[in-house]
Order: C-alpha cells, then sequence, then structure tokens
C-alpha cells in the first residue's frame, strides 16, 4: 500500500488550468482499482491518495503522468506502508 502526497508548489495558481485532467486523471486510478481514497491536504496544502497493488514504479510512472504533476503545480511524494492491523472493513489491506 502507498501513501501519494501532492504538495502545492510555487506553480499553485496554475491549477485551475489543469483541475479538469487532473480529476480524469483521479478517477482513472480509482475506475483501475489502484486508488482507494484521495482527498485535500488542509489547510490547501494539496492533496493526498491511497494506493493499493501496484509496482512502486509503475505506481511512479502513474504519479509523474498526473497533469498537475507535469505542470509542476504539486510535487509527489510517495511513501510505501506494511500495513499490520486494521480494522475489519479495510482488512483486505493488510499483507
Amino acid at each position: 500500500m502507498y501513501i501519494v502526497l501532492l504538495k502545492f508548489s510555487a506553480n499553485q495558481g496554475l491549477a485551475g488550468q489543469y483541475m479538469a485532467a487532473h480529476k480524469a486523471w483521479l478517477q482513472q486510478g480509482f475506475d483501475e482499482g489502484v486508488f482507494l481514497l484521495a482527498g485535500s491536504l488542509l489547510p490547501g496544502l494539496g492533496g493526498a491518495i491511497l494506493a493499493h497493488c501496484e509496482e512502486g514504479t509503475s505506481l511512479r510512472d502513474r504519479v509523474n503522468a498526473d497533469p498537475f504533476v507535469v505542470a509542476g503545480v504539486v510535487s509527489a511524494e510517495i511513501m510505501e506502508v506494511a500495513p499490520s492491523k486494521a480494522v475489519q472493513s479495510l482488512s483486505f489491506l493488510v499483507a
């Protein structure tokens, strides 16, 4: 499992130009079963994604294709997490 942090850069002002493409990119990740959760980093710092079942290299390629990343609106950080305990509804995340 991975946590992807998308932190706004100095180019944050360009976000509006790329928002529709970024949302389409997010939806593709959900449709393909890679993204489990996405939301904002508060207060207005960027976004975060919980990703599942994709190799780190593949995920890096996917994240690098995010229009926000391509345009330099955000910088991306990917952290791998090895879940060892979860509530029943999230037990599928525990390896």
